[in-house]
């Protein structure tokens, strides 16, 4: 009696691989509607990467020394534009980036670092790292007409905090 126990456990043993192998392969034939094969899911396809716009700004435009300060209130923006111009003895610097890019610093970050001007389909220019407009890391450029310019970061906690940042340049025009 336990021989013949023992050959049952032995061929039990090598059935039970010999079923997960091909429940397996019948889940893997897409036209097979059997043990799991009719239920597959379609293949996942990821999002298409949204590409970059071309901002109407270039980068070496903005690239100098600016006098910098903010207002909440449009009412303030004359008054904020001489305050920044005051603030050239301490200019807010932004250079160039290495791959085309400017260096600014992002919301709260004391650290500066390569961001993009990036274009939009409505029309408006951004400045922040790589990816689409209008990101929450993103600052709108709210004007710009080569001497002054007015940023609004999209995240409203740091737009709450910071306003609209006022930029004049310092030094005429090369």
């Amino acid at each position: 009696m336990s021989r013949l126990r023992s050959t049952r456990a032995i061929a039990n043993l090598g059935l039970v691989p010999a079923m997960a192998i091909s429940l397996g392969a019948c889940g893997s034939f897409s036209g097979f509607s059997g043990f799991g094969g009719g239920s597959s899911a379609p293949p996942v396809q990821e999002a298409p990467l949204e590409r970059e716009m071309p901002a109407s700004i270039r980068s070496d435009e903005i690239v100098g020394r600016w006098g910098l300060a903010s207002y909440q209130n449009p009412a303030d923006r004359a008054r904020t534009e001489a305050a920044a111009r005051g603030q050239c003895k301490q200019p807010y610097v932004i250079g160039a980036g290495a791959s085309g890019g400017v260096m600014m610093h992002l919301a709260d970050e004391a650290t500066p670092q390569e961001l993009r001007l990036k274009g939009s389909p409505s029309g408006k220019n951004y400045i922040g790292p790589p990816g689409p407009s209008g990101g929450e890391k993103d600052r709108e450029i709210v004007s710009f007409d080569g001497r002054v310019l007015v940023t609004r970061f999209i995240d409203k906690d740091a737009a709450t905090r910071y306003g609209n940042m006022v930029y004049v340049r310092c030094a005429p025009r090369a």
